[in-house]
């Protein structure tokens, strides 16, 4: 329905409509010169609403209709002119890179408390079994990891992108690494120095505010998870290179990050607006070019495609649940902000072609074995029913 009061009308009926209103007469051109951007704002700012506020159905069935028509040429060209710029956008120099991770993960911690596991894991779960909790999926992501790490006890650990903590106490304290952490978070360095602290783990376990380019130590191991997305295509060799500098000869590397499965894109305007500003997810083609320019050996590649789905899913449903109390941290159009962002995360993996990429890396071939067979996992028992009760 139009800010005129007339209805139209659209495709097939179904047993499950999507009711959009618009309510002010500028957001049709608005939303034809720039949809991608516009329909965030939008919705954000309550000139678009959905009945029901199902904002979920109305972007599935957006991506389902453009998924049948790719070749809609305004959509294309904007995509295009998106493309042609996206260095400039992605330019991610040590100050600025800083500033764009304040933007994101500087944010009150009570709110990832709110739909986040304990651990605060913020990136993908690994769901064995169909039905594993949210807290069982971040436990068997982060055993998987360990065990592609092939460590052993008093194993130097660089984590690169180190979050608020909880893998590195992890891999010190069921394997005795002795592990160096690094965030641009103040806010997520604050509380893993708290928690090495609280945890007895900190002569095994220290925490930098320090980008990962400054970080001049070797290690025997080098692992980042869901930091490569904020590093920007400008800077791959710069990473890989760096890393390559900090592992030693015989070092092994995992590198866990969100990815495309079609080719080269640029980020969505709103995202990187409103949410990951500098941020970028890459197609593994992009990616592994600067791998081998850096001289590093694949060793193992695994993509992982609906498990990040399903991990928004359950972050959805958390922040869903918990919205009364993030009202009483934010105002309403924030909470529309991240809803929006958690339904479009999560449709980017079910219906946008997103995966997510764990690649080993090591200087020497033989670093690690010649199969696979040692990464079979223990079954991790899932508690969260229990202390749930």
């Amino acid at each position: 329905m139009d800010p005129d009061g007339c209805s139209e009308r659209y495709g097939e009926a179904a047993s499950d409509p999507v009711t959009v209103r618009l309510h002010t007469r500028s957001l049709p051109r608005r939303l034809l010169v720039n949809p991608d951007l516009v329909l965030g704002e939008a919705y954000m700012d309550g000139a678009l609403t959905v009945d029901g506020d199902d904002i979920y159905g109305l972007i599935e069935l957006l991506l389902i209709n453009l998924a049948q028509q790719p070749d809609v040429w305004h959509y294309r060209w904007l995509a295009r002119l998106r493309q042609l710029s996206r260095n400039l956008a992605q330019f991610n120099p040590a100050e600025r890179a800083g500033r764009n991770v304040a933007h994101h993960y500087d944010l009150s911690g009570a709110l990832y408390d709110l739909f986040l596991d304990a651990d605060r894991q913020y990136s993908c779960g690994y769901f064995r079994h169909p039905g594993d909790s949210l807290e069982a999926a971040q436990q068997a992501k982060k055993t998987l990891i360990a065990t592609k790490l092939l460590l052993e006890p008093d194993q130097r650990v660089l984590d690169i992108g180190c979050g608020w903590g909880g893998l590195g106490l992890q891999l010190a304290r069921d394997h005795g690494a002795r592990v160096t952490g690094v965030t641009l978070s103040r806010e997520q360095h604050r509380i893993a120095e708290e928690r090495s602290r609280t945890s007895g783990l900190a002569d095994q376990v220290r925490f930098r505010l320090q980008d990962y380019r400054q970080v001049e130590e070797s290690f025997d191991r080098v692992v980042s998870v869901g930091m490569f997305e904020h590093v920007g295509v400008p800077h791959y060799r710069e990473f890989f290179d760096t890393l390559r500098q900090r592992l030693s000869e015989d070092g092994v590397a995992l590198l866990h990050t969100i990815g495309r499965a079609d080719g080269l894109s640029a980020t969505n305007p709103w995202l990187a607006k409103y949410i990951f500003p500098g941020g970028y997810s890459p197609a593994l083609s992009e990616l592994l070019a600067e791998v081998e320019r850096s001289g590093l050996y694949v060793t193992d590649i695994e993509i992982w495609r609906l498990h990040y789905a399903e991990t928004l899913k359950a972050w959805r449903q958390r922040f869903e649940a918990e919205l009364d109390r993030v009202r009483e941290i934010y105002d309403e159009r924030f909470c529309r902000m991240w809803r929006f962002y958690l339904v479009i995360s999560e449709l980017a993996f079910r219906q946008g072609g997103h995966v997510v990429f764990q690649i080993q890396l090591a200087r020497k071939q033989d670093a690690v074995p010649l199969t696979r067979d040692y990464l079979a996992l223990p079954e991790i028992r899932d508690d969260s029913a229990s202390k749930a009760a």
